[in-house]
């Protein structure tokens, strides 16, 4: 046969230069040329879309190749059609989408409302797909068929599809800041900066792209469906033309609606304007014109982009100095004589899809080998780095994936191909975006957050980036249509989108931190931040409010409580040889800014004799005392005398030491108990003396604010009554006066003094200095968060009073607590709940660091805001 001698020549021809190729890298390896040319042949020979993985596009080629196969062996014209139309319509959806929607139920959501929305969309799309084929159906069954001429049907159909091209590309211009990429549209925001006058005017542009969606959705698929239905080659059953034509051409009016559109548009004017004699029109059919146009129409995009992309590197070669070598002048003047050598090159890249290769980014083109668009190996995001600002994108992509979903709906970001890239920018974070896959009312990306500019280069890409983004939506342009200063760029400026996400604000806190009259000030609001703390979550405890109404109809319950401020019995325990705590190092602030403070302790340690009713036990340990049984008979084991005993100095024998000393003492509120603390912080650490001092700091009158505001009881007419009563229990308020002061002077140590801003840092990351409460209140963790959080809360109270004034009243105070509580995570960076309050969208965030260059701590604010970002 004369063709297989043709073949046989090629073949040897082509033998002898598999070497030369496969040193080139040009032959791919057996995977990715079988994925590539299913990709192939699924997208220009059966219609479909490249897939986002391996596995889809296996079984979306096994099955559009079957509706094609299929096609061919169904008798009746009417039935070609519609099983064309059908399954062109449901291969085009997002099948595994939709399944998961009808089947699964969200966790984080209520079902209701997701199911809602499936069972919507569900019926959308059969009412869609019942529309189409009762068009196709009537149409093909009803109307004649002829021949294109300028009077048929399909032609009129044709006209109408001339016209809708065009309003759609108006439409779709309109939306980008750049019209074709050259000229700024007058219709764009001339300043994204006023967030009130932009969203106004993209408020407007919104609606003209519901418009275009519109048409381009519902108005025209029916449009080519009309237009393909009327056409007089669906006369030729049997034919593997129309059947491999046909289906793609039923398919692509639904995956991809605008280029269909362009193809059909180019045949009805080829056809109308040509002579019907020629061969295009003679031998071909409908469905295989569409075909040959749609292959054309990519191979010549790409032809363009690659070409511009090779005189791209060709000028930055020898513009750019840091790409600027000895050899470049001559490479340039070599690819300038050689230069239809190059075009070969560039061609045969483009008629294989494959990747032109500069060589070490050198202007010396080769071709790569053969690749599907999807060329990563294994799922998307597999192979991501994680990292500190890892977190950050987590919180970002389902936000920015929302609004991209508009913007790609009103033609924002141009028309949609896959393997198309967009790059995405907002402050220090750089996103790339790519299509993997489009269809009907859907499309698949993949977004991968860059790394923020830990190099110099990175830092000048950035800015490079940043610099054509700010021409393109900060600059002010005073003329009706202005150019576009980097036309000819990679990056052409698509358009701005608005993203709730986090910003950062960083402050210097010189002239705050270091005041004095705000140190001062902040170890009284310490002290009140503290009673709030513990109140609020004494009054949340888990089974408190379960309790309330066990509680309001029973009598005065005899509850026992340890009191720290009551004088010892007068009958003085036996002989104790007391721990001596001889010698250790200050928490001083010769090293302020280290991670823990250096702490050195000697302890002499010596026999202790027991207390009545205790046992021996180690220095520094918490142990229960056994009391017999009380004249009540209702005092619970684990509530009764508690001490720590710690090295105090020596006293004389027979002589009474100032020691901790818990009486037994009752409530005299029988709903006290709501709010008291929990069994294991009532333990002591402090000699009385020392609390006696530390308690004339205690706020009162604050105290009894607070408890005058809970909200635990449902009866509203006994609440206050019984809120006052417990105000006034004496008791609790001396154990809250016990807890309170003792974390106070945890925070401050031996001395007393006003605090320095190395310590507030040393603090606030949650190293404290030694004392006689230290190991009491790191024994209790639960404790130690909750101090830890007030002593948070009360720095940023002083940043807030220094910022914005003093605060008037009590109630004004607790407003700002209860905003810190609500609205604001404080913290570290490091911590977990950092992250997590990202990943729950806290409205703001507050993290104290140090910045080594400057002399007092670095304030670090990050915050949620409707921001513009993402300019893409």
């Amino acid at each position: 046969m004369p063709a297989l001698e043709q073949m046989n020549q090629i073949l040897h021809i082509l033998f002898v230069f598999l070497p030369f190729l496969w040193a080139l890298g040009i032959l791919p390896p057996p995977d990715a040329l079988f994925l590539w040319a299913m990709e192939q042949i699924l997208e220009f020979g059966l219609g479909g879309s490249s897939m986002s993985t391996h596995l889809r596009l296996l079984v979306m080629f096994i099955m559009s190749a079957g509706t094609a196969i299929t096609s061919y062996f169904i008798p009746s014209t009417v039935g070609v059609v519609l099983f064309m139309t059908g399954f062109g319509f449901l291969l085009s959806l997002n099948l595994s989408d939709v399944g998961h929607k009808i089947g699964t139920k969200s966790k984080n959501l209520p079902s209701g409302p997701e199911k809602h929305f499936s069972w919507k969309e569900c019926l959308f799309y059969i009412i869609i797909l019942v529309f189409a084929l009762l068009e196709t159906g009537l149409l093909h069954h009803f109307a004649g068929f002829s021949q294109i001429s300028k009077s048929s049907s399909q032609a009129i159909v044709g006209y109408g599809l001339m016209i809708l091209l065009i309003i759609l590309w108006i439409l779709r211009e309109i939306q980008s800041v750049y019209i074709i990429g050259i000229f700024r549209n007058p219709f764009y925001p001339k300043d994204v900066q006023t967030v009130t006058v932009f969203f106004e005017k993209q408020t407007r542009l919104m609606k003209i792209g519901i418009v275009r969606r519109i048409l381009l959705t519902l108005v025209s698929p029916f449009a080519m469906i009309a237009f393909l239905s009327l056409d007089s080659s669906l006369q030729g059953l049997h034919s593997v033309s129309v059947s491999i034509g046909f289906t793609r051409a039923f398919r692509m009016v639904w995956q991809n609606t605008e280029n269909a559109l362009l193809e059909t548009v180019i045949v009805s004017t080829v056809h109308l304007i040509s002579n019907t004699d020629i061969w295009w029109n003679r031998n071909l059919d409908t469905g295989i014109r569409l075909l040959l146009v749609g292959i054309i129409r990519d191979r010549l995009i790409r032809f363009i982009s690659k070409l511009q992309f090779a005189v791209t590197v060709l000028l930055t070669s020898w513009t750019e100095k840091k790409q600027r070598r000895k050899t470049t002048a001559t490479l340039c003047i070599l690819n300038i004589i050689f230069s239809p050598f190059v075009l070969v090159i560039i061609v045969f890249s483009t008629l294989l899809s494959s990747p032109l290769l500069p060589l070490f980014t050198l202007p010396v083109f080769l071709v790569g080998f053969p690749r599907p668009i999807q060329s990563w190996p294994g799922a998307a995001g597999t192979t991501a780095c994680v990292c500190a600002d890892t977190v950050y994108y987590y919180q970002m992509v389902p936000r920015l994936t929302a609004v991209l979903q508009t913007a790609m709906a009103a033609g924002s970001l141009g028309l949609l191909l896959p393997g198309s890239h967009y790059l995405g920018r907002f402050q220090d974070r750089l996103i790339w975006i790519m299509i993997l896959e489009c269809g009907y009312t859907y499309c698949c990306i993949n977004i991968k957050g860059l790394e923020l500019q830990e190099t110099s280069c990175h830092t000048a890409e950035a800015r490079r980036v940043d610099e054509v983004f700010e021409d393109a939506f900060e600059q002010e342009y005073t003329g009706v249509c202005s150019l576009n200063e980097h036309f000819g760029n990679v990056l052409t400026p698509c358009t701005v989108l608005p993203v709730k996400l986090y910003s950062d604000a960083r402050n210097v806190l010189s002239g705050i931190i270091d005041s004095h009259e705000n140190l001062k000030e902040f170890k009284g609001d310490l002290v009140k931040v503290l009673v709030w703390i513990l109140v609020q979550y004494c009054s949340k405890r888990p089974g408190m409010k379960e309790n309330v109404h066990n509680t309001e109809n029973k009598g005065k319950a005899p509850l026992i409580l340890p009191a720290s401020n009551t004088s010892p019995p007068p009958k003085s325990p036996e002989d104790i040889d007391s721990l001596n705590s001889e010698t250790f190092d200050d928490w001083s602030d010769d090293n302020i800014f280290d991670d823990e403070p250096t702490i050195k302790k000697v302890i002499e340690e010596k026999q202790l004799k027991d207390l009545p009713g205790t046992n021996s036990f180690i220095p520094g340990s918490v142990e229960s005392q056994r009391v017999g049984d009380h004249s009540t008979g209702t005092v619970p084991e684990n509530d009764l005398y508690k001490a720590v005993l710690l090295g105090y100095p020596a006293v004389d024998k027979g002589k009474q030491e100032d020691m901790p000393y818990i009486p037994l003492m009752e409530f005299s509120c029988s709903h006290s108990h709501l709010v008291c603390l929990p069994a294991e912080w009532r333990t002591s650490c402090m000699p009385n003396s020392k609390m006696k001092e530390l308690s004339s700091l205690f706020p009162e009158d604050w105290y009894q604010f607070v408890l005058r505001q809970l909200e635990c009881f449902h009866s509203e007419e006994k609440a206050s009554n019984v809120l006052e009563e417990i105000a006034n229990d004496k008791v609790l308020k001396d154990f809250y006066v016990h807890t309170v002061m003792t974390c106070y002077f945890s925070f401050f140590g031996i001395d007393n003094m006003a605090p320095s801003p190395g310590h507030i840092l040393r603090v606030y990351s949650g190293v404290l200095p030694w004392s006689v409460a230290l190991d009491w209140l790191t024994e209790k963790p639960e404790l130690f968060q909750l101090a830890l959080k007030a002593f948070r809360y009360t720095l940023k109270l002083m940043i807030d009073k220094a910022s914005l004034g003093p605060i008037e009243d009590f109630r004004e105070l607790i407003k700002y607590l209860e905003e810190y509580e609500c609205d604001w995570y404080i913290g570290l960076v490091s911590d977990e709940k950092w992250k997590e309050a990202i990943l729950q969208e806290k409205p703001y965030l507050f993290s104290l660091g140090y910045d080594s260059n400057m002399p007092e701590p670095a304030l670090e604010i990050s915050r949620v805001n409707r921001n513009l970002c993402s300019q893409i």
